[in-house]
């Protein structure tokens, strides 16, 4: 195994948990809580998702740096840390490392969160949802050997970025649905209440 592909394989391991970090935040918005719903265990869910996004970022940054020890990719530690002019699609590992950072980003002001009150940090954590999309564009866009070759979108790898980012967006999307249910609810509720106190 080249670090080429120990590379990648890291970056995918690194979205696969970052997908499981996104899900579980949008299971933690709805109140979901996994001892009165299924699997009916006391799972601390809050701190799974903590761990798996320390985890995301920590793996996020290993997969770029692994590639300073191939004799062939070329690159060196100011194309990781700003990869505008990296040697093989810069564009593309750009797009990248603005996920790592915006993941950090996410994870520090998460750690600091009391500090900014939870409505501002509600607020900041949203970046998270911006270094998905960055991460995605970055991993179905890259070509995993660097040797800037057209996407295969039926490659194994990519059909596991692609399910990764349609458990994103469809949940995301179910997310989005169930809030404005809820507040209809609340709004209806409102009202009633409204009409009864007169």
């Amino acid at each position: 195994m080249t670090a080429i592909d120990l590379s990648s394989d890291i970056g995918l391991v690194a979205l696969g948990i970052l997908t499981a970090n996104v899900l579980m935040g949008l299971l933690l918005s709805v109140g979901y809580n996994p001892t009165r719903q299924w699997p009916r265990q006391r799972i601390k869910l809050f701190t799974v998702h903590n761990w798996t996004g320390y985890t995301a970022l920590a793996l996020a940054t290993l997969h770029p740096i692994v590639l300073l020890f191939s004799a062939t990719a070329g690159f060196g530690i100011r194309d990781i840390a700003i990869p505008l002019w990296s040697p093989s699609q810069p564009v593309e590992n750009t797009i990248g490392a603005a996920g790592l950072y915006l993941v950090a980003f996410a994870v520090i002001t998460s750690y600091y969160r009391r500090v900014f009150g939870h409505r501002n940090w509600k607020r900041l954590h949203y970046t998270t949802y911006a270094a998905a999309v960055a991460f995605f564009i970055h991993s179905l866009l890259t070509d995993p050997l660097l040797q800037n070759r057209p996407v295969d979108w039926l490659d194994a790898e990519k059909v596991f970025v692609e399910v990764c980012l349609l458990l994103v967006a469809g949940t995301t999307v179910w997310r989005v649905r169930y809030g404005r249910a809820r507040e209809r609810e609340r709004l209806a509720r409102q009202k009633l209440a409204l009409s009864h106190a007169r």
